[in-house]
């Protein structure tokens, strides 16, 4: 049986992309990393496990994978990101009524704020 074991982003610099996560989502580092590679985890207890790795090959416009984060509060939390450095994405793929807004991190990696507020 396989599980998955963490998510893998490729950044420029470790320690300012781990920064950055633990700023966004609370993460903290398993154990110390290095410049090259650190795995991330919930401050809070178990969960999903992020990993970030030295990486110098080209961010995608349209990733073939990425981060969907759930928010009770989505404009709140697109705000509170955006002060720690992401920024908005113009995306091109938007939908008529779309539940998700598009950010990147400071190294271009994308991912969604997705409203899970109750409705």
């Amino acid at each position: 049986m396989l599980t998955i074991g963490t998510i893998v982003l490729g950044v420029n610099d470790v320690a300012a992309a781990a920064n950055v996560w633990n700023a966004a989502i609370g993460y903290v580092p398993r154990e110390p990393g290095d410049d090259t590679w650190v795995t991330l985890v919930p401050a809070s207890g178990p969960g999903a496990e992020l990993s970030l790795q030295l990486s110098e090959t080209p961010v995608q416009d349209h990733p073939r994978i990425h981060l969907d984060l759930y928010a009770d509060d989505q404009a709140a939390e697109v705000d509170r990101l955006v002060s720690l450095g992401a920024q908005r994405v113009d995306w091109d793929l938007y939908p008529d009524d779309p539940d998700f807004v598009v950010l990147e991190d400071p190294d271009g990696n994308r991912f969604c704020v997705i409203d899970k507020s109750p409705r």
